[in-house]
């Protein structure tokens, strides 16, 4: 998936020494602060909890996020987390619960599976809160890989990333009911906001591009594999063409991370259907604001279910319009009909893998006049506002935290998410 450079606006939280965590230590075990879904939501939870006083440390191996882990005021430790070398786990158990004797730690949170069995030896040893977070759906078919899987559902807390990861987790893991916390993924709305990204950074990409200037935009961001949905949305653009359809770019924007063959596959798929200029793949992009502005449509079209919807809201913070397969959780992050009346739309969803229907929805998107659009982008920009800002995230994991070192009870999804999301 493309990713932004994000600047990270300060958040607006509650500090001094009367927050709960003030003067406390918790470490964060992930393993490379590299960019992902994983690291990033590290590094925003580290300053979430500098902001309120508390000691924010993270063991890991490094990366390209370190300085700015350091720069929002989280205490970076050198550690083998990458590890799945049995013998090596044993060890670094050894070396964690050092460090948290050393560092007075009192909240472990791990964010993947291998050092999450060494946070979970280390908490037990120790008597401390063991956090995990399932930033994605692990796969997992033979006896050996679910047993190794069930670590991410030993905490005592169990954030998941969505109510359909949530789902997941239940389904795969019993012995996580009632530990089972969904915490979405925040956005930074500093960022993703239409205010923040002055015209000329919307015109130096569509030039980039090659995009000139009546032409719209219908993207599609996301690396290029084959269950993203490149393919489906090649054939979409065909069917839109055939019906009248012009001065409309379709942009794959995406990394091919080596896939080489599947590039050949779109590039035949374009040829063939004679949309060479329609559609266009213009490789990784660095500055998805931008991107997200200059679309008219973005779409998320994947035929395999994600774990989150980050393309979605981010495009929705921007006031354009979405169009997504009604498929994993990305549904949870768009407000469409039948589950919300016409009026509250922020988005479409579509049926996976069906053109037909994915074109329908794109060239309704692109047939609504100025004012439907307008009220759209506002709605959309207050539902994300709503569900999916960094705030948020970061709030609510230091909720967790916090009842966590006070033994205070928590809101699970016993109780918590199990309704659709418009109506919390």
């Amino acid at each position: 998936m493309t990713q932004s450079t994000r600047a990270g606006a300060p958040l607006i939280l509650p500090t001094g020494t009367n927050h709960p965590l003030a003067g406390r230590a918790i470490l964060q075990i992930v393993p490379e602060l590299e960019a992902g879904g994983a690291e990033r939501t590290t590094v925003d939870i580290a300053a979430g909890l500098a902001a309120v006083g508390a000691r924010a440390l993270v063991a890991t191996e490094g990366g390209r996020l370190v300085g700015e882990l350091q720069a929002k005021g989280g205490v970076w430790i050198p550690f083998p987390a990458r590890t799945k070398n049995p013998l090596a786990m044993a060890l670094n158990v050894r070396r964690l619960i050092r460090i948290c004797l050393n560092d007075g730690v009192e909240i472990l949170h791990a964010r993947s599976r291998a050092p999450a069995w060494v946070a979970l030896a280390a908490a037990r040893t120790l008597k401390i809160p063991l956090v995990t977070t399932y930033h994605g759906s692990y796969a997992g078919r033979s006896a050996v890989k679910v047993m190794y899987n069930s670590v991410m559902a030993r905490g005592d807390v169990v954030i998941a990333n969505s109510i359909y990861t949530a789902d997941l987790i239940r389904a795969a893991h019993p012995i996580a009911n009632g530990r089972i916390r969904v915490v979405y993924r925040g956005t930074d709305l500093a960022q993703y906001s239409a205010s923040a990204v002055p015209p000329d950074r919307v015109e130096a990409l569509r030039k980039a591009w090659g995009i000139p200037p009546h032409e719209r935009i219908v993207l599609l961001a996301g690396r290029l594999t084959g269950w993203k949905g490149q393919t489906v949305l090649i054939d979409a653009a065909r069917k839109l063409v055939d019906l009248g359809l012009r001065d409309v770019a379709f942009v794959l924007a995406g990394d091919h991370q080596g896939r080489d063959g599947y590039v050949r596959e779109l590039d035949q798929q374009i040829e063939r259907l004679g949309l060479k200029g329609v559609v266009r793949r213009v490789g990784h992009c660095v500055d998805m604001p931008a991107a997200f502005l200059a679309a008219s449509v973005v779409t998320v079209p994947s035929t395999e279910p994600e774990a989150f919807g980050r393309v979605a809201v981010e495009a929705q913070a921007m006031g354009t319009c979405v169009v997504v397969a009604d498929l994993g959780a990305v549904p949870e992050t768009v407000l469409s009909p039948p589950q919300v009346p016409a009026s509250e739309r922020t988005g479409w969803h579509v049926p996976p893998g069906n053109a037909d229907t994915l074109a329908n929805a794109i060239g309704e998107a692109l047939n609504m006049g100025a004012t439907a659009l307008q009220g759209m982008a506002v709605r959309a920009r207050r539902h994300v506002e709503r569900n999916f800002s960094l705030e948020s995230m970061v709030n609510e994991t230091l909720d967790i935290y916090s009842a966590l070192i006070e033994r205070k009870p928590l809101e699970t999804t016993d109780t918590f998410a199990s309704d659709s999301l418009h109506k919390r």
